[in-house]
């Protein structure tokens, strides 16, 4: 199990860390319907995957704005992940004026978080870590953010993205 930090206290992360040039593992998600989604519902996309743990906060918003504005241009799906209920994105992305961000619930099962390594133990939040998979769902790259708090390095991770 790793470790991190969020809010500069120890945490455990939960789970398989998912590496580069390994194929991304399926898992189960809801969207703001409360439909389940899973990496299968994005096949033959290039995903960028941006974890967040509540969508609700000012680092997270932050991730979640730069990250949908800077691969808008780019052919591709942009995916957020929190354990955050599937209505509280939904409220998110209506008081914000964000249609095209696509949220997507953890919450019920921490299907994605534990498959991918993610999850915070002692926190049942999903740590701030950003995934990229080509086409064909190999993984092109990966980021655990070492302090929750902290932004991820957007500049690697949309260059990774937009190199696919």
């Amino acid at each position: 199990m790793a470790q991190i930090t969020f809010k500069q206290e120890p945490v455990t992360l939960y789970g398989s860390q998912v590496k580069k040039g390994e194929f991304a593992p399926e898992f189960t998600v809801l969207d703001n319907d409360l439909n389940e989604v899973n990496l299968e519902t994005y096949d033959g996309q290039k995903k960028l995957i941006s974890v967040v743990p509540s969508i609700d906060t000012g680092v997270c918003d932050q991730q979640t704005r730069k990250f949908n504005e800077e691969a808008a241009e780019e052919d591709g799906v942009v995916l957020t992940i929190s354990a955050d209920l599937p209505f509280a994105q939904k409220r998110w992305c209506a008081s914000n004026g964000l249609d095209n961000v696509i949220t997507l619930s953890d919450h019920r099962d921490l299907s994605f978080g534990k498959t991918y390594g993610v999850v915070m133990e002692e926190l049942r939040l999903l740590a701030r870590s950003v995934f990229v998979l080509d086409k064909n769902n190999k993984v092109i790259y990966t980021e655990v953010v070492p302090e929750g708090t902290d932004f991820p390095d957007f500049d690697a991770a949309l260059e990774a993205y937009r190199s696919i």
